[in-house]
């Protein structure tokens, strides 16, 4: 009598998370940009350029989370992660402000700055999925391309400290996504888990998200060098 083979166990939310980082990391030297900053070459003109763009992005991201978690509703644990995350472009925007004022912009020249469309791809790109993808594939994806950008932080953050002269107000917004993010890895863990024990997760969509999230998210560095 032929015997049925056991189901394959199940992978969990941590293997799933670590798979896709490890898998959607980008090449250590594609960032031209991080890499100029790290050596001190870049000028100091980008970032004020940075500043100006990522007011735009934080308020895009902060609106595309909060639709996420909306849509997430009848799956707390998925809406818990994209809340959490939508709270964080608020603190996020609050640090960005002593970058803003070390490079001596003002109110107006904020909100009159017209955006280079290479900066808001990503955002443009995180919109769509916050209308049409699945809520924990997105969370996959956003997980891979959250290590790339903490990445790029640290090493800007102390660039800008030992190279550039930026004060510790001016640096705090990328201090803030370098630093470790446990309560934002617990919730992606249990939104993650939550996904693949209710077969809403697919990790192979979330991979296809995740490689345009981490190509977005070079655009965005290298438009911000033009």
């Amino acid at each position: 009598m032929a015997r049925t083979a056991p189901d394959a166990p199940r992978p969990t939310a941590a293997v799933v998370l670590d798979d896709a980082v490890r898998a959607l990391a980008p090449d250590s030297a594609a960032n031209r940009l991080v890499s100029q900053i790290e050596a001190g070459a870049a000028p100091r003109s980008v970032f004020t350029t940075f500043a100006l763009e990522q007011h735009q992005v934080i308020a895009a991201d902060r609106l595309s989370f909060q639709h996420l978690a909306r849509r997430a509703d009848g799956d707390p644990p998925v809406a818990d992660f994209f809340d959490l995350l939508a709270q964080g472009e608020t603190r996020a925007l609050k640090q960005l402000a002593g970058l803003a004022d070390a490079c001596e912009l003002t109110e107006r020249e904020i909100a009159d700055y017209q955006p280079r469309p290479g900066c808001q791809a990503y955002p443009s790109y995180s919109a769509r999925l916050a209308l049409g993808g699945e809520p924990a594939d997105v969370a996959i994806a956003l997980t891979a391309n959250f290590a790339a950008w903490g990445g790029y932080c640290t090493i800007v953050a102390a660039a800008m400290r030992d190279h550039y002269g930026f004060p510790e107000a001016a640096r705090g917004f990328f201090g803030l996504f370098a630093e470790p993010a446990p309560a934002v890895e617990e919730k992606a863990r249990a939104a993650v888990q939550h996904g693949l024990d209710t077969g809403q997760a697919q990790p192979a969509t979330a991979h296809r998200y995740g490689r345009l999230l981490q190509a977005y998210e070079l655009m965005f560095w290298h438009s911000v060098a033009e």
